[in-house]
């Protein structure tokens, strides 16, 4: 891709791959937004968000494994904490953009992963500017 304007942005095709996968489930988004407003234990991220204990400690080992969480010893329990501050506001970031959505698509329309045909000229519709339906 030609890109014009602008700083050149080095991107770590593997590290945007592990934050879409951690991204791409809600109990996973639900956990990183509840560990944006502080560290957390899992046991009380468990009762806070009405998951189990069981399924908290799966999504935390997978964050942990995307390297976006990290875990601090705390006596006999371990606390879990954004793995970099930069990433609250990354997050905010993408919370905050503006996509382009056709008013007329529903929730059933939406992308989903592996459906890389969501955004051809049918499902796009004729409204949208050229340069969006014909890249």
């Amino acid at each position: 891709m030609t890109r014009t304007g602008g700083p050149a942005v080095a991107v770590d095709a593997a590290a945007l791959a592990r934050v879409g996968t951690a991204l791409a489930d809600e109990n996973r988004r639900r956990l990183l937004l509840a560990l944006l407003e502080a560290p957390a234990y899992p046991s009380d991220l468990a009762e806070t968000l009405g998951m189990t204990r069981g399924n908290v400690s799966n999504h935390l080992a997978c964050l942990r494994g995307c390297g976006l969480v990290r875990t601090v010893a705390d006596g006999r329990r371990v606390r879990y904490e954004l793995a970099d501050p930069k990433l609250a506001h990354a997050l905010a970031d993408l919370a905050s953009l503006v996509l382009l959505v056709d008013a007329r698509n529903t929730a059933e329309d939406a992308c989903t992963p592996g459906d890389y045909a969501c955004a051809d000229d049918a499902r796009i519709g004729s409204t949208a500017p050229e340069e969006i339906r014909h890249g």
